[in-house]
C-alpha cells in the first residue's frame, strides 16, 4: 500500500461524515436539503460523486442490482440506512470496494447477494 492511501473501511467511515459535513456547510449559498424521504435520489448520488467517484459507482451499481432482484427502486433513506446503519450492509460496502478497485466480476456477483427487505422503510 502506498504511504498516501488510506484503508479501505477509513475511507467508508468518512463517506458518511464527509455527506453529512458536505450538506451541514455547503461551499455555495444555497438552501441545505437535509438527507431523508425529501432528498431526491439523485442529488444523494452526486454528494457521493463530489466525495468519491467509486463509492458513486458502487452505489449506482446497488441500485440497479436492487431494481433487478427486488423490482422496485431504492429510495434514499433505504440506500441511506444500507450505507450507514452499523457498519452498512456489507453486500453495498462489498460493492463500494468493487467498484474502486474496478472489479466489475465481483459487482456482478454480489448485485445477486442483495436483500430486498432489509432497509425497507416502515
Amino acid at each position: 500500500m502506498r504511504p498516501s492511501c488510506i484503508p479501505f473501511a477509513a475511507f467508508i467511515g468518512m463517506l458518511g461524515l464527509a455527506t453529512t459535513t458536505a450538506l451541514a456547510q455547503p461551499s455555495t449559498p444555497s438552501p441545505v436539503v437535509p438527507i431523508g424521504e425529501d432528498m431526491p435520489l439523485g442529488d444523494y448520488l452526486g454528494l457521493l460523486t463530489q466525495i468519491a467517484p467509486a463509492a458513486h459507482q458502487g452505489a449506482r451499481a446497488y441500485l440497479q442490482a436492487f431494481q433487478q432482484r427486488c423490482g422496485r427502486p431504492l429510495m434514499t433513506t433505504e440506500l441511506r440506512r444500507a450505507m450507514a446503519d452499523g457498519d452498512g450492509d456489507p453486500v453495498l460496502m462489498a460493492m463500494l470496494r468493487a467498484s474502486h478497485l474496478r472489479d466489475t466480476t465481483a459487482l456482478a456477483q454480489l448485485g445477486q447477494r442483495v436483500v430486498c427487505d432489509r432497509w425497507s422503510v416502515r
